[in-house]
């Protein structure tokens, strides 16, 4: 796909093991079980459904989010571009330096940072780079600039090790021009390596696909890059590799490894017969329901022969909507997804895999049968909405067995990822503008219910929802710019826009945010990642 481009038990989400549709409904109103503690923003837009949305956000609201009250505070410089959106942990204890809210954030020079999330100070920093090693080159591909290290969204866990965790991957090469890419885990007060890492990322799976040996693919670190954010999942890291633009030889992999120990637990290739495939989302996490992994694959070999019960005979899904369970210590596509012309869609490098999947909470439709689906949108400008225990498979013919599907619904292709608040979905096409879809009867309107006025060139915008439960809901979305803009909208009406960082006029101008860039939002301030810097943006008098 070339890319232009210490709590209650019943409050740790990833650690619940009942029944994966009870899980999700938690899930989605977890926060409320942190309000003891205060919210954290522990992984890729805020929980594991991925649905961007922080709901006991108290202090921002549609009455004084604007240029008069609300502007950019701080600004925390860093040593290289963030690509990975900022993570945000309330009253940690740092040794020798008291109690701090703090943001973490990490650079493609493969540095870590913690900053006091309110004053700024670095509070600690650490480079994960080995003794004579580099960040890795941009392996002849302009997507990731200029360098690549850091570049996928950390998951963190704050019962992990002796104070907390903080989990990344990252990228370098040595002057011999061997390439790593290692997972590392780190005390999150300190930044110190724990566990006996990192662990060298190291994979095989039975194929004979791109870069196959003896009867099986071959992961090779040089022809990858980790960029979807990572998931914590009843104590698995999983990881999801793209490659560089569309240079061969590669294919589709998800690994996981064992949190406490380091060591790797599962291996899936989803193109193990064939190549290509690779998970790109726009930097978005692998998405969840406590049980189950959902991904959208990006164009690469689909077996258009299936077995007798519907799957690809060679097991290569290149361009789908997939879903992965992860019982018994393995990973196993279960279901998938893929339209009728899912292999000249591949062809023409017009896939799926641009964007990133979204779980929904339950719905009950026009029957009364409560439904649970999953949302995602690709570069042919269609929404796809899944039903979780029914996917839809394969029909060379016509895509009637999926949920629903929305053909150009969007006006432009997806590089980002949506957000969902209070029975809308939230979507930013490149070269269109903000738009709100609304769900009836578990069904999403087929036309935009408002959208902005503003319009978000290449690669549109990926939305961050703050709201206090179901009232005082904004979306926060990054316009990619010569100058980024900071956007906030009405979440009851697009068309309602709050502030922007223009409106001041130079006052709250940030540089440049990546093309993978995700607004944070959290106790009273946004957060947002640039080329050297996170941007903090607040009320200006409190």
């Amino acid at each position: 796909m070339l890319s232009n481009d210490s709590q209650h038990p019943a409050c740790t989400n990833h650690r619940i093991t009942i029944h994966a549709y009870v899980i999700l409904t938690l899930m989605l109103v977890a926060s409320a079980c942190t309000m003891s503690r205060g919210t954290d923003v522990a992984t890729y837009h805020n929980d594991i459904a991925r649905t961007g949305q922080n709901l006991q956000e108290t202090i921002l609201t549609p009455s004084n989010v604007n240029s008069t009250n609300f502007g950019k505070l701080l600004t925390l410089p860093v040593d290289g571009v963030i690509d990975a959106e900022p993570l945000y942990l309330q009253g940690v204890s740092i040794p020798g330096q008291g109690t701090h809210n703090v943001v973490y954030a990490v650079t493609e020079n493969d540095s870590i940072y913690a900053f006091d999330a309110d004053t700024g100070s670095v509070l600690w920093q650490v480079s994960v780079l080995g003794s004579g090693e580099t960040p890795s080159d941009t392996r002849s591909c302009g997507q990731i600039t200029p360098e690549i290290g850091i570049t996928s969204t950390p998951v963190i866990d704050r019962g992990s090790g002796p104070n907390g965790t903080i989990y990344i991957v990252a990228m370098s090469k040595d002057s011999s021009q061997h390439y790593f890419q290692r997972l590392h885990a780190l005390d999150m007060t300190t930044g110190q390596e724990q566990f006996g890492g990192p662990v060298n990322v190291q994979a095989k799976y039975p194929g004979r696909g791109d870069n196959s040996q003896n009867g099986f693919v071959v992961f090779d670190p040089k022809q990858y890059a980790e960029r979807s954010g990572l998931l914590l999942l009843n104590h698995v890291i999983y990881t999801a590799w793209t490659s560089h633009c569309d240079i061969r030889p590669y294919t589709g992999w998800v690994i996981g490894y064992n949190e406490s120990t380091l060591a790797q637990t599962s291996v899936l290739n989803l193109t193990p017969n064939g190549s290509e495939g690779a998970i790109w989302q726009a930097g978005a996490g692998v998405a969840s329901d406590g049980v189950n992994l959902f991904l959208l694959d990006a164009n690469g070999t689909f077996d258009t022969t299936l077995n007798a019960q519907g799957f690809p005979s060679k097991g290569d899904y290149g361009n789908a909507f997939v879903k992965i369970s992860t019982q018994a210590a393995r990973m196993t596509v279960t279901d998938y997804f893929t339209m009728h012309n899912t292999v000249s869609e591949s062809n023409s490098d017009e896939d799926l895999g641009s964007g990133g999947t979204l779980l929904l909470p339950p719905m009950q439709d026009s029957g009364g049968t409560t439904r649970y689906l999953a949302v995602g949108a690709g570069k042919d400008a269609a929404i796809y909405l899944v039903d979780r225990s029914n996917m839809g498979k394969f029909n060379p013919n016509n895509d009637n067995a999926i949920y629903q599907e929305i053909p150009g619904a969007l006006g432009g292709g997806m590089w980002s990822m949506p957000a969902y608040f209070n029975g809308s979905v939230y979507f930013s096409p490149q070269g269109n503008r903000l738009l709100q879809f609304g769900f009836s009867q578990a069904k999403l309107s087929t036309t935009p219910v408002s959208k902005s006025a503003a319009t978000f060139e290449y690669p549109g915008s990926t939305p961050s929802i703050s709201a206090s439960g179901s009232s005082n809901g904004i979306v926060w979305a990054v316009e990619h710019s010569n100058t980024s803009v900071l956007h906030a909208y009405d979440a009851s009406n697009l068309a309602n826009e709050l502030y922007n960082s223009n409106q001041a006029g130079s006052r709250d101008h940030f540089g440049s945010a990546s093309h993978f860039g995700t607004p944070m939002i959290v106790n009273g301030k946004v957060y947002v990642g640039t080329s050297n810097s996170v941007a903090v943006f607040g009320l200006l008098t409190q």
